[in-house]
């Protein structure tokens, strides 16, 4: 049967969640969250299986809470299969919870909110213990510009402006529509801006491109951002922000 799984992992050195051609070969040089998962169960229960996951985090990207599903017939308890995945998985990949998932259930298509965090590390030096999980951005934001600038991307827009070239939704002609529910941003003592976004779905590079945009307004720079959604063109949104500051927060059903 399905088993839904939470799962969370530091994507440094991995090529995205998704499976990629070549990620269980050994010595390809592709590693994906989804190859590591499939590897572990199979070496547990001895069956090949297909992971599906709520979404397709890029290369160096990180998760607290992806949520995924896997057919497997097994006699193992869940609690069980946890402690035995866990202990085949690499140290920064970590299932967890396991249950068995209800009939219909999708981790994508039953999806209604997905929440996502961007980190800007904003001092003069970076900092090693964080570095993997911030962009280390050393000139000064100003918070309030930025805070601004996202309140005006709240709500259901074309976000075409803020998608990736060679996503595949522009290939096919698709909705670049979406709906975001909330973005907040907020300075820590650490220094760190939290870029809190929470929507109905992202195009590719979405959050990324949004991160890249509110550093522009933090500078004092940039079309406004009623001018970028009009104009549907990505020249005039801000620069891809790596992958290092993005965790996928979770999933709501």
């Amino acid at each position: 049967m399905n088993k839904k799984f939470i799962v969370a992992y530091k994507g440094t050195r991995y090529n995205g969640f998704a499976r990629q051609a070549g990620d269980k070969v050994v010595g390809s040089g592709i590693q994906t969250i989804s190859a590591e998962l499939e590897l572990a169960i199979e070496k547990i229960t001895q069956q090949q299986v297909r992971i599906v996951g709520a979404g397709r985090t890029d290369a160096g990207v990180h998760a607290l809470a992806q949520v995924c599903i896997a057919n497997i017939d097994t006699q193992i308890g869940n609690s069980g299969l946890l402690l035995a995945l866990n202990n085949k998985l690499p140290v920064d990949i970590v299932i967890k919870s396991i249950e068995d998932a209800e009939e219909g259930f999708h981790p994508t298509f039953s999806g209604k909110r997905k929440m996502y965090r961007y980190q800007i590390l904003n001092t003069t030096v970076s900092c090693p213990f964080v570095a993997e999980f911030v962009y280390h951005f050393p000139h000064k934001l100003d918070v309030e510009e930025m805070k601004v600038a996202a309140s005006e991307l709240v709500g259901t827009h074309d976000f075409r402006a803020f998608c990736a070239a060679k996503s595949n939704v522009l290939k096919k002609g698709s909705s670049t529509e979406r709906t975001i529910f909330d973005i907040v941003v907020a300075r820590g003592d650490d220094e760190i801006i939290k870029i809190d976004v929470t929507g109905d779905g992202f195009l590719y590079n979405m959050v990324r491109i949004i991160a890249g945009t509110l550093i522009d307004k933090g500078l004092g720079r940039g079309m406004p951002i009623a001018k970028i959604l009009e104009m549907r063109e990505r020249k005039n949104a801000g620069k891809t922000a790596p992958a290092s500051g993005l965790t996928m927060i979770g999933v709501e059903y």
